[in-house]
């Protein structure tokens, strides 16, 4: 991985100019010994999409960020089986384009970012050596809104392996996350100012490629610039899970309507993420239960003892307070000693969970956040009973985006 001239080796490169040579039409599947996979469409010999990878939504909404600013995600309106598709991103952009609501320009640069990103993955996770190659002339996309030559393609990612590897970066995924695990070591070696930006961004929840683009730069000189303090061992570079998007669930029947949840059980998220948040919330209340969310760590505790909610989702890592702290804390007040606290966190160790239950909490789920996994944990611990219309209202969700 150390030396970025033996990537131009063997059957991958073949596969690719052989694709480019027949002008194929079809896609191309990639998959590694470890399970990773990544799909290639063609038209006429030229990629018009990719997809794949370990953070596809995580990646949708970088991109959509950075080249369709304009559209807000949140107020998409998405059907839940669409997003089962292998190209359910690239339909979304088609939608959005037969809408005018985005360009063709924008498409175009949206398309060859996943396509570079989905190719440096694929590199740098197979070397192009451990990996099974797969052709299909199913044409999916009929109608490509974007066409990249693979030959400039395959040197553009060749380069960009190199500017990453000669930078001292080969071992380090750009879809880890930076966590700062010595604040205190840190503290000591950076002005205050910049100490609260590393506390802000570095905290497990932003990849080295949500970081960049968040800071408007390129994610080399991010990562290059983080370096010093990983190999102090003051930041650690950490797995993360997805981040799917939200699925509106369909309008409440006249029947579901009728349901009264006023005594129904209290559920509390305390989470910095308004995406996680927002995501619980749908599921909590489609099951006929009460929800209160608290992104703002420091208002936890008063707010949870004003409304004394009956079970608490306790994000792990967050700014100012973790969720360690908030569970000491919490354990110390009567009213709270026998309330179920679940820590929410993107990094299954053994270690948090240890130290998740010396503090006080009852259990531990890992994220994505999913409804099938949340119910579990909430009737684990509380007398629920699923409102069976509301549940259906998770289950019967339709594809389409809001003008």
């Amino acid at each position: 991985m150390t030396h970025p001239e033996l990537m131009i080796s063997n059957n991958i490169l073949h596969e690719f100019k052989t694709c480019t040579q027949l002008q194929y039409n079809g896609y191309l599947k990639v998959k590694s010994t470890k399970g990773h996979q990544w799909t290639f469409f063609y038209r006429l010999g030229r990629i018009v999409w990719a997809a794949g990878g370990s953070h596809p939504f995580r990646r949708w909404r970088r991109n959509m960020a950075q080249y369709c600013p304009q559209v807000d995600i949140d107020k998409l309106n998405l059907r839940g089986e669409d997003l089962e598709t292998n190209h359910w991103d690239y339909r979304i952009l088609e939608i959005l384009y037969k809408r005018q609501k985005i360009q063709r320009d924008q498409i175009h640069a949206f398309v060859e970012n996943t396509i570079a990103e989905l190719l440096f993955d694929l590199a740098q996770q197979t070397n192009f050596v451990s990996a099974s190659c797969d052709r299909s002339q199913e044409v999916i996309l009929e109608t490509p809104m974007s066409f990249t030559s693979a030959n400039v393609s395959m040197k553009q990612m060749q380069d960009s392996w190199k500017i990453w590897s000669e930078a001292g970066l080969a071992n380090f995924s750009p879809d880890l996350a930076p966590v700062l695990r010595k604040p205190e070591q840190l503290q000591q070696q950076v002005s205050e100012s910049v100490y609260k930006n590393f506390v802000n961004l570095i905290n497990g929840q932003y990849t080295l490629r949500d970081l960049a683009a968040k800071m408007k730069q390129s994610i080399v000189p991010v990562t290059r610039s983080l370096l010093p303090y990983i190999l102090k061992g003051i930041i650690e570079l950490v797995e993360v899970p997805d981040l799917p998007l939200l699925v509106t669930a369909v309008q409440k029947s006249p029947a579901s309507s009728q349901v009264n949840t006023s005594n129904a059980p209290l559920v509390a998220c305390v989470d910095d993420s308004p995406l996680i948040c927002n995501m619980l919330e749908e599921i909590i209340v489609a099951n006929g239960l009460r929800f209160i969310k608290i992104q703002d760590a420091i208002q936890a505790l008063p707010t949870l003892i004003q409304d004394k909610p009956d079970l608490i989702f306790l994000d792990l890592i967050m700014p100012v307070a973790n969720g360690y702290e908030i569970c000491t804390q919490l354990r110390r007040i009567s009213a709270f000693s026998n309330t179920p606290v679940i820590i929410l966190t993107g990094n299954d160790g053994l270690l948090d969970r240890v130290r998740a239950k010396v503090v006080g909490a009852t259990d531990f789920m890992t994220k994505p956040v999913v409804s099938d996994k949340v119910m579990s944990v909430v009737r684990k611990y509380l007398p629920v009973k699923t409102q069976p219309q509301l549940k259906r209202r998770l289950d019967q969700s339709h594809l389409k985006v809001c003008h």
